[in-house]
């Protein structure tokens, strides 16, 4: 229920505070005073989408808090819990609507994100307005307006059967994707097939291969390599000249040693020097004399080498640039083959995994739409009871089903008929009804919600247009009956509705200093008498009409 509401600087209004209580509510004034203003504040605050032009020309945002209060609803709590809050049976939402765009969404002082104040929203406060008329005269909105009708159980069934179609629709997309583009995978594996196996053939080793440059190198130019080693090992050591570096370096390690007991701290070290260098040249003379004697052309093993590293070129250029870049390239393709050829991806499982699917969804549909005829069954009966206290007695209502293509609401298409007087057959509703009828039916249709929905308050933002008489005393009955079982805040210009509400607040404007306000006032009994009176009779109240008023309120 809800308790107060406030709202600052929101369209024409500057600054309102209204109460409420249990029972009917009624709003009144002059057409653009504000009524539905106020009820587009009450849709924000319950999570409708923020508009800039909701802020009160030159002020920085428009501030709106509601009060509810609530009996036992494990839905509340649920949706309370997973923001860390405590369900207390009472709840202070709070929306700031800045002029910069931004908005600002609070439940109990803790800043949520918009979805949680709607789904909380849809809870506590049921909203018809004048659109309403217009869901009822399309048909596409029936199927709709049926299923609010359902209960726990129905919900449950049209989830399985959402949960059916999503898993069909998400197989049947890779089925058909699979099929079209079979050729495309065909020759996508053929391409993979290709490229491994011509990586795999070169059998790729990085320590090995990384030297076959260096030995192509020394191949190459072989030749010259061992006409510069044998000349660096003749300046060395060669026996035929007397000028070798060897020969040289033993004369005069043997010319000091000679002399090496006349000065043992001198000469013998400086023996012992070129002693080590001696053999040290030897040593290298020696190493040089074997690589020039392995050093020799071989023109097999060049062709080789040259085939290897044309081989491996090859590859670098498709796979590179760098031999480890082509073994990543064969460890990627052969990844994608295991998933293009493997027997879990494979058509043939895939389409036996929709078949299966399709199963499923047709069982899960010939259930949801088992449950709708039985959801239909049931309005039909409330509705024509309604009907009944709104003087179409003998007026008759039916839902109608037809065969549809599978969607996310299920295989059926929903249309209401009327028949409003016997013997003229069923009609469609959009096709049939005037707009006094169509207003009877809506309320009609409302009041079988309103005793299956929890909802704390209920808000008819004007839906009684199109009658008068007996019919809108009807009417008013109506809107009271359902307001005795909880909250109804009602927009009406009707006498008869207006003077059965139990409470009434009258809006209207006041222009100060260029300013246009939005004032409400909460009546007293004459008050509200004089207001019915004008209802009946315009500005000029006569006597007839006041007590006219009086009779209306006093009923």
């Amino acid at each position: 229920m809800l308790q107060e509401i406030s709202i600052k600087n929101f369209a024409i209004i500057d600054t309102i505070a209204m109460q409420f209580d249990q029972g009917m509510t009624i709003l009144t004034g002059e057409t653009g005073a504000g009524k539905s203003i106020i009820i587009d504040a009450m849709n924000l605050l319950l999570g409708s989408r923020a508009q800039t032009a909701f802020v009160r020309h030159g002020a920085d945002k428009a501030e709106l808090e509601g009060l509810f209060f609530y009996k036992d609803s494990p839905e509340i709590a649920q949706h309370l819990s997973t923001l860390g809050l405590e369900s207390t049976g009472e709840l202070i939402l709070r929306r700031e609507i800045f002029a910069n765009g931004r908005s600002s969404c609070r439940i109990n002082g803790m800043m949520t994100p918009l979805s949680s104040l709607q789904a909380i929203g849809r809870l506590l406060v049921d909203i018809h307005g004048q659109h309403d008329h217009q869901e009822l005269m399309n048909s596409a909105h029936h199927l709709a307006m049926l299923d609010e009708f359902g209960d726990k159980a129905f919900l449950k069934t049209k989830d399985a059967y959402k949960t059916a179609f999503s898993e069909y629709k998400t197989l049947r997309q890779k089925l058909v994707t699979v099929k079209k583009n079979q050729a495309e995978f065909a020759q996508r594996i053929d391409v993979l097939t290709f490229q491994i196996d011509e990586i795999a053939a070169a059998d790729i080793d990085l320590v090995s291969d990384a030297g076959i440059f260096k030995k192509r190198d020394q191949l190459t130019h072989a030749n010259q390599i061992v006409g510069h080693l044998n000349a660096a090992y003749y300046a060395l050591d060669d026996d035929t000249a007397d000028n070798a570096s060897l020969s040289m370096v033993r004369n005069a390690m043997n010319e000091l040693e000679s002399v090496s007991r006349f000065d043992e701290d001198t000469y013998a070290k400086l023996a012992e020097k070129i002693a080590d260098a001696y053999y040290l040249l030897e040593d290298v003379a020696a190493d040089l004399e074997k690589r020039i004697d392995d050093l020799e052309f071989n023109p097999s093993e060049l062709t080789l080498i040259e085939d290897r590293i044309s081989v491996l070129t090859t590859l670098k250029k498709k796979y590179g640039p760098e031999l480890s870049d082509v073994l990543n390239y064969l460890d990627n393709c052969q990844k994608e083959l295991a998933r293009l050829t493997g027997d879990d991806k494979g058509s043939e499982t895939l389409e036996s995994t929709f078949k299966a699917a399709e199963r499923v969804l047709i069982e899960q549909a010939d259930a949801l739409a088992k449950a709708r005829r039985e959801l239909a069954e049931r309005l039909v009966k409330d509705v024509k009871l309604e009907l009944a206290d709104l003087y179409m007695e003998k007026a008759d209502f039916k839902v109608m089903f037809e065969p549809a293509k599978f969607s996310g609401n299920g295989n059926q298409h929903v249309e209401f008929f009327i028949q409003t007087n016997p013997g003229e057959g069923f009609k469609p509703l959009a096709k049939t009804a005037s707009g006094g009828e169509l207003s009877r039916i809506m309320l009609a249709i409302k009041s079988s919600f309103a005793r299956r929905e929890n909802k704390t308050s209920i808000v008819f933002d004007e839906v009684d247009t199109g009658v008068s008489g007996r019919v809108a005393q009807a009417i008013a009955n109506k809107i009271h009956k359902i307001s005795q079982s909880g909250q109804v805040l009602c927009i009406s210009h009707l006498p008869q509705v207006v003077a059965i509400a139990d409470v009434q607040y009258h809006i209207d404007k006041i222009q100060e200093a260029d300013r246009t306000t939005s004032n409400v006032k909460k009546l007293t009994l004459k008050e509200r008498t004089i207001e019915v009176a004008k209802m009946l009779a315009g500005d000029a109240i006569t006597p007839e009409a006041l007590a006219q008023a009086e009779k209306l309120l006093e009923k």
